[in-house]
């Protein structure tokens, strides 16, 4: 209470000064984008903020993963977050007992709108499930015609070009990469990481990755005694200056049910100093990029195989 320590405090460097956090919100299903999308845009508009939105654009069959109940590790992840009260049943059974709805045919509004508020706005996937699914089994030319179906429908509804894309899941092959490269984005976002690089394919380098650096909601609740109370301060720890920080939310998830916190720790975040930015303007310029190469790997508390940012660089 001395006013020495009161001193003290104001001349202590806080620790998110010269941060900067690129926010990704992934919106999976048809329920993410009607009550997730506006509450995630109330929240950032309060802030003052920006993020890149990466929509889903086609039928909403995400329920069809409930056939990975089978496998133990999934049904440790979804009793260990909860999942029926963090989705809600209608996004768990969505496309199985009933057909999947279109959801950018019914909810163009929606994605409009963030176009409008000042978001990146880039493609996530046609149907969200059948890439996460089965994307790695796909002939080149089934690739090629679910990117090409979600790209049109996304730009019809945005009545202009667009020129990012993040990958449902995670999941991404050389022959996704050789897909992307015909549309010619300026940047995807398909795998967890550690630094922006440019991937090569087949000998061809393809536009630059902007990699997920940080752990999901999903991903981190639940484990090492992490809950609520202490998520936030857990994120927050993570954070490096001078490195790369990109964080994935879902609209499903700090949309809806997790949108008191997700509020929480904008705040805190932009009380210790960190700015949040669109992924698209943590791009260098093109020709500084190193080069690299994606890989199938895992990641800490999610279930299965995802494409990862190899740890070598690589020479062509």
């Amino acid at each position: 209470g001395s006013p020495g320590a009161a001193r003290l405090k104001v001349c202590m460097p806080s620790p998110g000064r010269g941060i900067s956090l690129g926010l990704r919100v992934d919106v999976d299903t048809f329920r993410g984008t009607r009550e997730g999308v506006p509450r995630l845009l109330e929240i950032l508009l309060r802030h003052g903020i920006h993020a890149s939105f990466f929509f889903s654009v086609g039928p909403d069959n995400m329920g069809r993963h409930l056939w990975r109940l089978l496998r133990p590790a999934f049904l440790v992840k979804m009793l260990r977050s909860n999942a029926a009260s963090l989705y809600g049943w209608d996004i768990l059974l969505r496309g199985t007992l009933w057909p999947g709805p279109g959801i950018g045919r019914r909810l163009g509004h929606i994605i409009r709108a963030t176009d409008e508020a000042g978001h990146e706005v880039g493609l996530h996937a046609w149907d969200h499930h059948l890439w996460q699914a089965r994307v790695e089994r796909m002939m080149p030319e089934a690739i090629h015609e679910q990117i090409r179906r979600g790209m049109e429908a996304l730009e019809h509804i945005l009545g202009r070009p667009v020129d990012c894309s993040a990958a449902a899941g995670w999941k991404c092959t050389v022959p996704v990469l050789m897909e992307k490269h015909a549309f010619g984005f300026r940047y995807n976002s398909d795998c967890r990481g550690r630094a922006i690089f440019r991937p090569v394919a087949d000998g061809i380098v393809c536009e630059p990755q902007i990699p997920v650096t940080l752990p999901t909601y999903d991903e981190v609740i639940g484990r090492n005694g992490i809950d609520d109370a202490a998520y936030n301060d857990y994120l927050l720890s993570l954070l490096r200056p001078g490195q790369l920080n990109v964080l994935t939310i879902h609209a499903e998830v700090e949309g809806i049910s997790k949108a008191q916190l997700f509020g929480k720790f904008v705040q805190q975040a932009l009380h210790s100093g960190v700015r949040f930015q669109p992924l698209g303007e943590l791009l260098p310029p093109v020709n500084g990029i190193p080069l690299g190469r994606i890989e199938s790997g895992s990641v800490e508390g999610r279930e299965g195989a995802l494409c990862v940012q190899m740890q070598e660089g690589v020479d062509v």
